[in-house]
């Protein structure tokens, strides 16, 4: 994949009920929503690095597989019903999560946690008019082969138009905006003992008619 480098990245937080419990948290009324560095995206095969930044308050890089949106054009204001017309293609995500840096190290603001280099995996796009009703898809995570998680997107809390239509509110989304849609249970954080990504490691995150991105883990200076 030639490296996308969106206007902007939002993501959606605790979307899942499941998930949102097994972080200690709950999901809520309006979507959740914090940014990612867009210079984080990487492709399929591409290698997810972990920086000495993120070794240095011991192991806490994460998963977290995700259906992506890509933004057709620009837009503002979408209402609910007709938000998936603005939607140009899916991508399977793996919103990559330093939880250190997540939680303490920013002053409890997500956004340093999540946009570390590499740590935006987005698989190829799929034309959304040949994906149909993305509460039917279902998302797996695998890390070394093993399953992690497994859902189906129509168990979000904020349907797919219900964000759009959340985000579009007074803001103007750019065309090629990419939205991380918020991930199901599974994720290594809420693990005992905890799972996280290390070197040698290789996840990979599927949606089933919309695409596959796998990546190795290194670490780097």
């Amino acid at each position: 994949m030639s490296r996308l480098i969106p206007p902007a990245i939002f993501a959606i937080g605790r979307n899942y009920a499941d998930h949102a419990k097994e972080m200690g948290g709950a999901v809520d009324a309006n979507p959740i929503i914090f940014m990612k560095n867009p210079a984080s995206v990487i492709g399929d095969g591409d290698t997810i690095q972990i920086p000495a930044l993120c070794r240095e308050h011991g192991p806490q890089v994460d998963y977290e597989g995700e259906l992506a949106i890509e933004i057709a054009r620009d837009c503002r204001d979408v209402p609910e019903t007709q938000a998936l017309s603005v939607v140009r293609a899916y991508r399977a995500a793996n919103d990559v999560s330093a939880r250190w840096w997540q939680k303490q190290g920013s002053g409890g603001q997500f956004c340093r946690g999540k946009s570390f280099d590499t740590f935006c995996p987005l698989s190829e796009p799929m034309d959304a008019t040949k994906v149909g009703d993305p509460a039917l898809l279902r998302l797996q995570t695998r890390l070394n082969g093993a399953l992690m998680q497994d859902a189906l997107v129509g168990e979000m809390f904020h349907s797919v138009s219900r964000i759009i239509a959340a985000l579009s509110s007074g803001i103007t989304l750019l065309r090629g905006t990419i939205i991380l849609t918020g991930s199901p249970a599974g994720v290594g954080a809420a693990r005992t003992p905890p799972i996280f990504l290390k070197h040698g490691d290789h996840v990979q995150v599927e949606i089933v008619g919309v695409g596959c991105v796998r990546n190795p883990v290194s670490e780097s200076p």
